[in-house]
């Protein structure tokens, strides 16, 4: 798979993960493309921490007129009829007082206790941290959606080396690569590339996994 490729692929997996129902805040990345994944019969209300509730489409990149509205990451899009614009404190506190389902983020690195690195290098600039710290703390659930190394570097690591953003929170990972489920034992394989062997998956990561004896392709 091309780097494109691979990006659809990691989406399109995280979007099963979605319920009917669901409030849901997207990440920059990868995560962003997930909206365009859910399966027809899911009907999920999006939320971005600059203040959109239920989220629509990206407008269709030949319209040539501006677009006014845009997403977290800085993207152009749109609000479905019904939604609503909230200040950022009210947005923040649809976060930090647990009204989300599910948060679906990028990291730099996830570690095999749950914890997550997602918001500075050290020594890099720095644009600002966002709202990923009030979101893995806040939301019911958090699944790291990401490509499963960096420069052949592991991103899933033994314990995370860059500075955290939130010990402990991270509940699913899921790259090109394979699934993981966080457990108090540690990282279980569920899923796998059919593309890939356990053999190359272990020695992408860091961290020692566990493979599910019901091991199962990625779907």
């Amino acid at each position: 798979m091309n780097h494109e490729e691979t990006r659809a692929y990691i989406a399109k997996r995280a979007a099963l993960e979605l319920h009917d129902g669901d409030v849901v805040n997207l990440g920059i990345g990868v995560p962003s493309l997930v909206s365009a994944y859910l399966p027809d019969d899911i009907r999920v209300v999006f939320h971005t921490e600059n203040g959109i509730v239920d989220e629509g489409p990206w407008p269709d990149p030949s319209n040539t007129e501006p677009s006014y509205i845009i997403n977290a990451s800085g993207n152009p899009t749109s609000a479905l009829p019904g939604g609503a614009y909230v200040d950022s404190s009210l947005s923040f506190a649809i976060m930090r007082g647990g009204h989300l389902d599910c948060t679906i983020l990028g990291a730099l690195q996830v570690d095999a206790e749950g914890n997550i690195a997602n918001w500075i290098i050290p020594g890099k600039l720095l644009p600002g941290m966002g709202g990923a710290m009030d979101l893995v703390v806040g939301a019911k659930r958090v699944i790291v959606a990401m490509e499963h190394t960096v420069k052949g570097a592991p991103k899933i690591m033994k314990r995370c080396t860059l500075p955290l953003t939130a010990s402990g929170c991270v509940n699913m990972i899921i790259t090109e690569m394979c699934v993981l489920k966080v457990t108090p034992e540690g990282l279980l394989m569920t899923e796998i590339n059919p593309e890939y062997t356990v053999a190359e998956v272990q020695a992408a990561t860091e961290a020692e996994l566990i493979i599910s004896p019901d091991l199962k392709p990625m779907a």
